[in-house]
């Protein structure tokens, strides 16, 4: 039993940090969509589209990953 309020605890602190971390990376989005790419984010997602592109399947189903985990 004690194991099991460890593994909650640690579970809410990892949700806790992907969730800052999310709405890090959106600021950053938005901010470089705004202000010309201040942090590279912009230049490095157009960069990480292109290697998908040439990449094929696995870079598509990489990218849909992505999307669907972005979504929630």
């Amino acid at each position: 039993m004690k194991y099991t309020k460890i593994l909650k605890s640690i579970n809410k602190y990892l949700t806790d940090i992907t969730t800052l971390l999310t709405n890090i990376f959106v600021f950053a989005v938005v901010s470089g969509l705004l202000f010309n790419d201040p942090f590279g984010v912009i230049s490095s997602v157009s960069l990480l589209i292109s290697n998908i592109s040439d990449k094929g399947v696995a870079g598509l189903i990489s990218l849909l990953v992505i999307v669907v985990y972005y979504k929630k």
